[in-house]
């Protein structure tokens, strides 16, 4: 049986597929692309599917993962391809590796975001973020499923910063754009999950910050963090290095069962 991990994204007006509806469309795809499917036991069999820390609903990604299960081996680059084209646009499969190492949700540690707040001006979020790092702890409350919880905000983030807002167009002469401040987040995956409306929540305890609308949040990148740079690194990378090796060792068996080569 071999083992597939995929990088897909919601993008544009796709963002407001539940993880359910991303699940029909994605189960349609493996149909329409004839992929042959390993299947689970017992009276109700379903196509081996494995999903991993999925974004909020309404929430743009660049790094949802998923992993699949086949029965019968395919070329990566092909399937990714064929699966990506019974995808509809916006749902698209970016990248794929052939599973090699042990349990890839314990790659993703970690999250990088971006937050787009129209109607903040850069300098009145410089100000909301300084007094939200400056706290010791931040509690904020979220509806679950267990009921109404409260839990710290602040201890999840690693690093939080106004990014560098892009500039009105050269030889602009209309009025004033409306600001708009991009912040840039990371955060550990930590239980319960801090999700970025959760750092909102914080921001608005903290500073008053209140944006007059619905911040637009993309997730950038999801996989293990770097403890000493900050950032989120590739958790694609285990498995190519582990490929990388095997391709090695499989070439040089190769050529030592050539007479006259010498390795």
């Amino acid at each position: 049986m071999q083992r597939v991990r995929m990088r897909y994204t919601k993008r544009g007006r796709l963002r407001f597929t539940s993880h359910r509806d991303f699940q029909r469309a994605f189960e349609r795809a493996l149909r329409r692309a004839d992929v042959p499917m390993a299947y689970s036991a017992g009276f109700t069999p379903h196509p081996k599917v494995s999903y991993a820390n999925a974004a909020p609903t309404g929430t743009a990604s660049e790094a949802e993962y998923l992993e699949i299960a086949l029965a019968e081996p395919r070329d990566i680059a092909e399937l990714r391809a064929r699966l990506d084209e019974s995808l509809p646009d916006g749902l698209d499969i970016i990248d794929a590796v052939e599973a090699r190492t042990g349990d890839f949700a314990e790659q993703l540690a970690a999250s990088c975001w971006e937050l787009r707040l129209e109607g903040v001006a850069p300098s009145e979020a410089e100000r909301a973020v300084r007094a939200f790092l400056a706290a010791d702890a931040v509690e904020v409350r979220r509806q679950t499923k267990k009921g109404l919880r409260t839990f710290d905000a602040r201890g999840a983030v690693v690093s939080l910063a106004v990014a560098p807002s892009p500039g009105a167009p050269a030889g602009s002469h209309g009025p004033d754009p409306v600001p708009c401040a991009i912040l840039r987040l990371v955060v550990r995956h930590l239980t319960p999950a801090v999700r970025p409306d959760d750092v909102l929540s914080g921001l608005r305890a903290t500073a008053d910050l209140a944006p007059p609308v619905p911040a637009a949040v993309t997730r950038l990148a999801q996989g293990p963090l770097d403890e000493e740079s900050g950032t989120v690194t590739d958790p694609f990378a285990p498995d190519r290095e582990a490929a990388g090796a095997a391709s090695t060792k499989v070439a040089g068996q190769r050529a030592a069962a050539v007479p006259g080569v010498i390795v």
